[in-house]
């Protein structure tokens, strides 16, 4: 694991949460927001929702008609703006319209699980408390062979067995922007890959070749 940490380390030096966000509650807003939506969609929509919405207090006041209207282009807006709104008023009556820096109280907000607190807590906090799971994450977790696991859970649990604590955040970062730029989920470019000689998928891809899919490689 050590290996493949250093190896996505140095091909992506510069990895990062990609949404926008200046502040605690700016972040947890996107990642409510980007729930099976992408990055790029929920930025669009948070370019001008930041600048109309600036304190907790703002959502928690807004009419369930308005956020709609405001956030109309990203899937899921209905209950998205309903979750927003709660977890708004959570924080203006129990957290002095403060975003809290611990697992426990997150949680507790409306259309907030782990996988958002962990990103709140790890990009706006720098509190390594868990491991974000998505999608590119799971399914790398899954090539690379250090989970077979089916649920982000249970795969949060096998890599904080293999990964330092102090990594935790940057796990995902690393993950991810190799999910997104080299190993998508149909045609991973194994034959490109900076990891291949690390991956079981990459080394059993003939060279030249997309790698198989992962159940194929792994089996």
């Amino acid at each position: 694991m050590s290996a493949v940490i250093q190896g996505l380390k140095k091909t992506y030096p510069d990895a990062h949460c990609e949404l926008n966000y200046r502040n605690p509650l700016q972040l947890l807003i996107a990642t409510i927001l980007s729930a099976q939506c992408t990055d790029k969609q929920v930025n669009i929509v948070t370019g001008t929702l930041f600048k109309k919405y600036r304190k907790a207090s703002d959502y928690a006041d807004a009419s369930q008609e308005a956020l709609e209207s405001d956030i109309r282009r990203i899937g899921l807006f209905r209950s998205k703006a309903k979750n927003i709104r709660l977890c708004c008023q959570t924080l203006v009556e129990e957290h002095q319209g403060k975003v809290p820096p611990d697992m426990s109280s997150l949680i507790k907000l409306g259309g907030v699980g782990r996988k958002t607190a962990n990103v709140v807590l790890g990009n706006a906090f720098d509190i390594n408390e868990g491991i974000v799971v998505d999608t590119h994450v799971k399914r790398l977790s899954e090539r690379l062979g250090f989970s077979k696991a089916t649920t982000p859970e249970k795969v949060e649990l096998d890599l904080q067995k293999l990964v330092p604590q102090q990594d935790w955040t940057m796990i995902s970062h690393w993950l991810i922007w190799h999910g997104r730029r080299r190993c998508p989920a149909r045609k991973p470019q194994c034959h490109d890959c900076e990891i291949k000689q690390l991956c079981p998928t990459g080394k059993k891809s003939a060279p030249g070749e997309p790698g198989a899919r992962a159940k194929d490689m792994l089996e």
